[in-house]
């Protein structure tokens, strides 16, 4: 018999001498994988312009776009992250910044455990609408809601217009509202802003919470506002 033919019968597969725990071993399924500790909302709000919706892309996607259009209603990404040893699934909001979608985005504040505020460094109306937005807050969001505002678009500070010590005398009188700026362009301290926020609203909740409690506890994804019928349905991403 020649020989290369013996070789090539001896490493081919359905031998009947094949070993059983190999063949377990191929059948074996993947493990799902672990399950969210906790389910948390985030909104994002702001004028319009001021880059909402790239924050939102740079946390989630590490992506950046140029040329985005203004966000329409709403719009929304989920972004999984792992803090204080907990797996935590981040539902994230981005709102439209005209007025006229006010009526509508306001649903949407209603479970937010934590509420982004931004305004453009470089844009003095945007830091003076920050007191509309407050008045948003007060109005429609929980008082346990962690606050953040950040000032968008570092990478323009030639160009910059609202000093730090401008935004911090703001937020000194707020409480509990944290300040931070970030690029979302230069991808500067994004992640760095979210974390510290989501950070924030677990430093408030239990670390240890029975499964079986999970469903029913404050800390379960809040269900999607409905979208009016004249608005397009929310486009989901997951990363």
């Amino acid at each position: 018999m020649d020989s290369r033919y013996e070789i090539q019968r001896r490493a081919g597969g359905g031998s009947a001498n094949a070993s059983p725990a190999l063949g377990a071993q191929s059948r074996r399924r993947k493990m799902p994988p672990r399950p969210a500790d906790y389910k948390l909302q985030i909104i994002i709000i702001g004028s319009r312009g001021v880059g909402k919706t790239s924050l939102m892309e740079r946390f989630t996607d590490d992506t950046f776009c140029e040329a985005c259009k203004s966000t329409v209603g709403v719009d929304f990404k989920i972004k999984t992250v792992e803090l204080r040893g907990k797996k935590i699934r981040l539902q994230i909001w981005d709102t439209a910044g005209q007025e006229r979608f006010n009526s509508i985005t306001s649903a949407y504040y209603r479970g937010a455990k934590g509420i982004v505020l931004v305004y453009d460094i470089t844009k003095q109306e945007t830091f003076d609408d920050l007191p509309k937005w407050m008045k948003m807050i007060d109005k429609y969001a929980s008082e346990e809601a962690e606050l953040l505002l950040v000032g968008n678009k570092l990478d323009c500070e030639t160009d910059r217009i609202i000093t730090k010590q401008t935004a911090e005398r703001f937020t000194s009188r707020i409480s509990g509202m944290r300040f931070c700026e970030a690029s979302a362009k230069d991808n500067f301290n994004v992640e760095e802003c979210f974390l510290k926020l989501v950070d924030d609203i677990l430093a408030k909740m239990p670390l240890e919470i029975p499964n079986r409690e999970l469903s029913n506890s404050i800390l379960s994804l809040q269900p999607e506002p409905e979208v009016p019928p004249e608005l397009n349905p929310p486009r989901m991403h997951c990363c």
